[in-house]
């Protein structure tokens, strides 16, 4: 399981390492996440602005509470509130990066699809089937970042457990959204990719939080996001190959029964 899980960790180096290989083609990734990503540091540092009056408006109820009851009350939701923004900032700063940026990490993908080798999907996800899977990740990125903030008002494990969890919930996201383009351009569904991707699931969360932990890094989701795209790739390659492969092989031919010891 340790050994599968940083495997998938390994699918995203990969995934850096093609920069060496096509750097034209992966410098073309980061035109539309860096437009996204100054999007997304407006939104937060508007927010961080902001926050104390938010939580100030969040906690009328401690306004009689003795000294510092209050202050530590209005830090606890601010740091909660910032922290599942982050979360979901994360996820919809990848949504709207391959929605805008589509045609250019199509290029990406089918340039790791070739590098592999084998027969590579003559059509792509398309740009509305695209629209579409971004808005369903935003849709749970809102719904992860109000679960993430609500454990972090569990008392004493909440300031941990929270993040944690976060980074956890939006790795395993970013992995099954990222990979499923390949997926996709193949023609196979949703329950069809989750049941070739079911015995890899320790190689999706490496890969995912590796990739979280990359976007988390100051100005890092710029240079992450091709590498990301391109990563994703050889890891659904890797467990498409693998589906195959159990395919092409026959079942075991039970054993003739044994014969009968003569008495």
């Amino acid at each position: 399981m340790v050994g599968r899980f940083f495997s998938g960790v390994g699918m995203l180096l990969r995934g850096f390492g093609f920069w060496g290989r096509r750097p034209g083609v992966m410098m073309l990734g980061v035109i539309p996440a860096a437009i996204v990503f100054v999007l997304i540091v407006v939104g937060l540092s508007t927010l961080a602005v902001n926050l104390a009056g938010i939580t100030d408006w969040m906690t009328p109820f401690a306004d009689g509470w003795v000294d510092p009851w209050p202050m530590v009350v209005q830090v606890l939701v601010g740091a909660v509130l910032f922290g599942g923004a982050v979360v979901f900032a994360a996820l919809t700063f990848t949504a709207l990066t391959l929605i805008v940026g589509d045609p250019f990490y199509e290029r990406i993908w089918r340039a790791v699809e070739g590098s592999v080798g084998g027969p590579v999907p003559e059509q792509g996800t398309g740009f509305w089937r695209t629209v579409r899977d971004g808005l369903g990740l935003i849709g749970l990125a809102l719904v992860t970042a109000i679960g993430v903030g609500l454990v972090g008002f569990i008392p004493v494990v909440g300031a941990v457990l929270a993040p944690v969890l976060g980074v956890v919930l939006s790795g395993r996201l970013l992995a099954m959204e990222l990979t499923s383009r390949p997926f996709e351009a193949r023609g196979m569904d949703g329950p069809q990719r989750r049941a070739i991707l079911r015995g890899h699931r320790a190689q999706l969360f490496g890969f995912g939080i590796a990739t979280q932990l990359c976007f988390m890094v100051p100005l890092g989701a710029i240079v992450a996001m091709p590498a990301a795209v391109a990563g994703s790739t050889f890891l659904a390659r890797s467990a498409l190959d693998a589906a195959t492969a159990a395919a092409a092989t026959p079942p075991a031919q039970p054993l003739p029964p044994a014969a009968p010891v003569p008495r």
